[in-house]
């Protein structure tokens, strides 16, 4: 078994798509992993799972939401180990940037070279971005609430799903798996 994240986009943003965590984590229980914890109300879970459980996990929970709820949540899947190197690697953070204006955009897919290149790096100054694997990093300076650096501007230029977590939430989601 092994420790993973999971990332859910649109939970409770804005009381749309509502969904107690207790519930949340009772999908993945009985999805078949174990260890299972929530953290805050915006769809970030921890759980333990094999790494064949875990790759079927957002097609199992995200069809679960759809049958008893009525909306679709994508879900994005990091092991511990993941997660903790993404943290490691992030580039502004060695900048020496204040990390209160620092975000990650997890990705499901790895986009491909030609899409990264059609990112427009001056969108949204003084905003900044760095693709790498399947992340993008973030600093926004003004808050990511004034950036036009949005998932739905990720997700249309790199054809991927992409959600959003601050780097308190990141470090949050590595303490509680333990990493």
């Amino acid at each position: 078994m092994i420790v993973h994240v999971a990332l859910l986009r649109g939970i409770n943003v804005g009381g749309k798509h509502s969904l107690p965590m207790k519930q949340l984590a009772a999908m993945f229980a009985a999805a078949g992993c174990s260890g299972v914890r929530t953290y805050i109300q915006s769809g970030n879970v921890v759980f333990a799972a094999s790494p064949a459980l875990a790759a079927r996990i957002p097609a199992l929970v995200t069809a679960s939401i759809k049958g008893q709820f009525g909306f679709d949540a994508p879900i994005t899947i990091r092991s511990a180990d993941e997660l903790k190197a993404i943290a490691k690697g992030n580039p502004f953070l060695r900048a020496g940037a204040d990390p209160a204006a620092l975000h990650i955009a997890f990705l499901a897919d790895r986009p491909g070279k030609n899409a990264i290149a059609s990112l427009d790096p001056h969108r949204s100054p003084p905003d900044k971005f760095v693709v790498r694997g399947r992340e993008i990093y973030l600093h926004c300076p003004n808050g990511m609430g004034r950036s036009k650096l949005t998932n739905q501007y990720f997700d249309s230029r790199l054809a991927t799903t992409s959600t959003a977590r601050n780097w308190r939430t990141v470090l949050t989601l590595i303490e509680l798996a333990g990493r």
